[in-house]
């Protein structure tokens, strides 16, 4: 029988899914529609794994959201600048700008909003025959992770070409986000006063790497490399890889090893250097650390593409953590 969760050691996806199995499906349903797809696709597989659920665990979710309530609320004042204010102070106004802007650009088109629901390939399908700036754009709009998929089902000799293009993006006129609708066969909201989207850039473009598998990650930065080393440098200095990890501090290896399988971390850590595992050892207990020590030594040989999906899946998990505030990864530059 499944043992059931401790509301203690929960983390927030878990939290919301137990609170919205709690509220009813109705309610339930009100409340997805005003959220991300990624976040409706993380709390209902969390909700799918949900078992045994006791009346404390109800009651211990529900009394912390009653003081979530009660100590933070928009009622009763402008909502965009409610955000403006709440997102500047809590990121500083330069990293809030940016998510600001997707936010607004996010609210007043449909079409971008609909691109966030689809599947990489049938976006890929959708672009490929486009403008490699517009493909640019679009990619830029997804997040990391969809628009890596996306771009592994582009064609490969125009993968170099459109990651250049995320890394020089400065900004995006109306205009050019009135064409990117129109892809999608629909119209922007006709706001002339917008401003430009900061959107792209070399962290952008750092990030749809790094979500990207090893042997496409490599040829285009081969690609980018010969066309334009300075940028080439630019991207990499960005990239977050797996024993960049040895960077996050002691709770958050702590916070991350909870959220990763033995079996992956086993596999994973084959292609570490040694200060990466001694940062793991040291962060586990004794015995489940000579446990793994002895694991590594004893493992049979395994395929270096095998031992790359695993730190892809682990690098994954601690950006996932980021996102959430739960950890920070090295140095203060969070990647979002």
């Amino acid at each position: 029988m499944a043992e059931a969760l401790d509301t203690l050691k929960m983390d927030g996806t878990q939290q919301a899914a137990l609170l919205f199995l709690t509220v009813g499906q109705d309610r339930a349903a009100e409340v997805l529609k005003h959220m991300t797809p990624k976040e409706v696709q993380q709390i209902g597989a969390a909700m799918a794994e949900m078992r045994n659920i006791t009346l404390d665990m109800i009651d211990g979710v529900l009394r912390r959201f009653i003081e979530e309530i009660r100590n933070q609320t928009a009622l009763g004042v402008n909502s965009e600048d409610y955000i403006r204010n709440m997102l500047t102070q809590a990121l500083g106004a330069d990293k809030a700008a940016n998510i600001i802007d997707r936010i607004l650009l996010g609210r007043n088109s449909k079409g971008l909003e609909q691109l966030k629901w689809m599947d990489p390939r049938a976006i890929a399908d959708l672009i490929r025959l486009e403008h490699p700036q517009i493909i640019a754009i679009i990619l830029s709009l997804l997040d990391s992770d969809q628009a890596a998929e996306t771009l592994a089902h582009l064609p490969e000799r125009s993968r170099s070409d459109v990651i250049m293009r995320v890394a020089t993006l400065q900004g995006v006129h109306p205009a050019a986000l009135k064409e990117l609708d129109d892809i999608m066969e629909k119209q922007l909201s006709g706001n002339t006063n917008v401003k430009s989207s900061t959107i792209g850039g070399i962290e952008a473009a750092a990030n749809i790497l790094n979500f990207s598998d090893s042997n496409i990650e490599v040829s285009i930065m081969e690609q980018i490399a010969e066309a334009n080393p300075d940028l080439s440098q630019k991207i990499q200095d960005k990239m977050f890889v797996f024993d960049d990890l040895v960077s996050i501090d002691d709770r958050g290896i702590q916070t991350l090893l909870r959220e990763v399988s033995t079996d992956a971390l086993l596999l994973a850590l084959r292609g570490a250097d040694d200060g990466l595992k001694e940062k793991v050892f040291n962060n586990m207990s004794r015995r489940a650390a000579e446990m793994l020590r002895d694991d590594l030594e004893a493992a049979p040989p395994a395929r270096l593409s095998d031992v790359e999906a695993s730190q892809k899946d682990i690098l994954a998990i601690a950006r996932r953590l980021a996102e959430a505030g739960e950890i920070s990864l090295g140095g203060g530059d969070d990647l979002i």
